[in-house]
């Protein structure tokens, strides 16, 4: 298989012509403006370079919802597709109540796929971030909840072999790293290792993450995108099984 850091193979079936497409990749502009808000925080300068926000990241991740929307709609009808602020594309103000961090504003910035709830930290979603020298994407739980996760592990308890098909694609591929942190006190040291390394997390995620390269500037990355999300549907429907 081929590495998360190498080019990969896309099924023909999954592409439609670059020309058709609203993204076209990220630009030059892009890069500028997030290593420039990382570098200012500030309201002064962002304020000065609002319209390269507005054109060069809002804009283009806004578009890039757009060419996956149809697809996002296949792997759950049920998803919010809307290019918009608050639905699929997140704020670029940091919520610095409770952080020591009192940044006024994100120096990354992403695009999630997610049902329309309240609860949604504790429920699984797709993402894409890009930040000043690195992108990354994936599908998993923002936070699940600790009765979320003893529900998680109540489900492989009750039918192992049911969690083991809906994660048999994870060790025939190298594009995903499993990541979230994982409780000390073993739960069930029965449990054979390649269960354990989902069994004990307090919630985890799916990442693939790479430093900018050329199909980060061009239409490429939806056919990279479609593909890598839609090997992971079969988790994605298991875990709303918990739900």
């Amino acid at each position: 298989m081929e590495s998360c850091r190498s080019l990969i193979y896309v099924d023909k079936k999954e592409i439609t012509m670059t020309k058709e497409r609203a993204f076209q990749g990220f630009s030059k502009e892009t890069i500028t403006f997030l290593r420039g808000i990382r570098d200012n925080n500030n309201k002064p300068w962002f304020e000065a370079h609002r319209s390269d926000y507005d054109n060069h990241v809002i804009a283009d991740l806004k578009d890039l919802v757009v060419d996956l929307g149809a697809a996002m709609k296949k792997i759950d009808p049920a998803f919010d597709v809307t290019p918009a602020i608050n639905k699929t594309v997140s704020r670029i103000y940091r919520d610095t109540r409770f952080s020591k961090d009192k940044s006024p504003y994100k120096s990354a910035m992403w695009i999630s796929f997610k049902r329309s709830k309240k609860e949604w930290q504790s429920a699984p979603a797709y993402y894409f971030e890009i930040a000043p020298d690195t992108y990354r994407y994936g599908m998993g739980f923002y936070a699940a909840s600790s009765s979320v996760m003893k529900d998680f592990r109540e489900m492989i308890d009750n039918d192992p072999k049911a969690f083991k098909k809906a994660v048999a694609f994870f060790a025939k591929q190298d594009r995903y790293t499993l990541e979230g942190d994982m409780y000390k006190r073993i739960f069930d040291d029965s449990k054979p290792p390649e269960i354990q390394e989902w069994y004990q997390r307090k919630s985890f995620y799916l990442m693939c993450q790479r430093k900018h390269d050329d199909r980060l500037f061009s239409a490429e990355l939806v056919d990279e995108l479609i593909a890598g999300f839609k090997m992971t549907k079969p988790l994605y429907d298991y875990l709303w099984g918990v739900k």
